[in-house]
């Protein structure tokens, strides 16, 4: 009989990000600050961006006293601030490791008053910057990656990409649905370039996207999820935290809700 050797596994370094830079869109509140905040504690270099420099300097500031965290502020809507944010990281750091892809907005309006601008605004900010922050910072991340320990792209989707939602934002639906396509593609695309590309799917969390949502349907929506309750900081701090750790470093092209089960009801 043959026997199977295995290299042991070194349990306290699997799921380690220290050292590792990371920058993480819209991080100055909502999801983008849960992760920015656990990417911090965890001894990450992180650099948060967001539209208002005030806000994101003094969130940075705040961040500080955990670890590292330094405020980038741009408003990414704009393809040219995309560039823009590129050329400033690369003007303090050498290779990037860990990119999230979290700036988002929603829009709600009934189908029949339903606006142009409320596609053209959501699918702006959620789906092509995304496209263009990361082609922009592909070559920060193709010096960080290795077949061993490859740089992250982790793009924040939605379940409102996978299921219907219970509330009117048409545009936000279809911009989180491309947003896992697009990681797809581009996870085909980089994979063998040592850049993995993964996109996580929130169900409720709290943050300013979501309080009227909580505040009118709060019940309802615990009753659809099987652990009955909305997520905690610290659930998508361990997803963030997860995927760009060596514990990570074989997923690739995936789509992970975390909605204690939402969206398969």
């Amino acid at each position: 009989m043959s026997q199977t050797h295995s290299t042991p596994v070194n349990v306290s370094s699997l799921f380690s990000i220290e050292g590792k830079t990371a920058l993480i869109t819209g991080g100055s509140r909502g999801i983008g600050l849960m992760i920015a905040r656990g990417y911090v504690e965890a001894g990450a270099r992180v650099y948060i961006s967001s539209r208002k420099a005030e806000v994101c300097a003094a969130v940075a500031e705040e961040l500080s006293a955990f670890g590292h965290c330094v405020a980038l502020p741009a408003d990414i809507s704009e393809v040219s601030n995309c560039k823009a944010l590129a050329e400033e990281l690369s003007k303090r750091e050498e290779k990037l490791d860990i990119l999230v892809n979290n700036a988002g907005a929603v829009w709600g309006q009934p189908l029949a008053e339903f606006p142009e601008v409320g596609f053209d605004k959501i699918m702006d900010l959620n789906v092509k910057s995304v496209f263009f922050l990361t082609q922009q910072l592909l070559p920060l991340l193709l010096k960080a990656g290795s077949a061993e320990d490859p740089a992250r792209v982790i793009n924040i989707g939605s379940i409102d990409g996978i299921m219907v939602p219970m509330v009117e934002n048409y545009s936000y639906s279809a911009s989180k649905a491309g947003v896992h396509q697009l990681t797809r593609v581009l996870a085909v695309q980089l994979g063998g370039k040592h850049v993995t590309v993964n996109a996580v799917a929130p169900g409720p969390f709290e943050s300013k996207m979501t309080r009227q949502l909580l505040e009118t349907h709060r019940q309802k929506i615990e009753a659809t999820c099987p652990l009955n309750r909305i997520g905690r900081p610290d659930d998508m701090a361990g997803i963030a935290i997860f995927l760009a750790s060596r514990a990570g470093a074989y997923l690739n092209g995936t789509v992970i809700p975390v909605d204690g089960g939402i969206c398969i009801r």
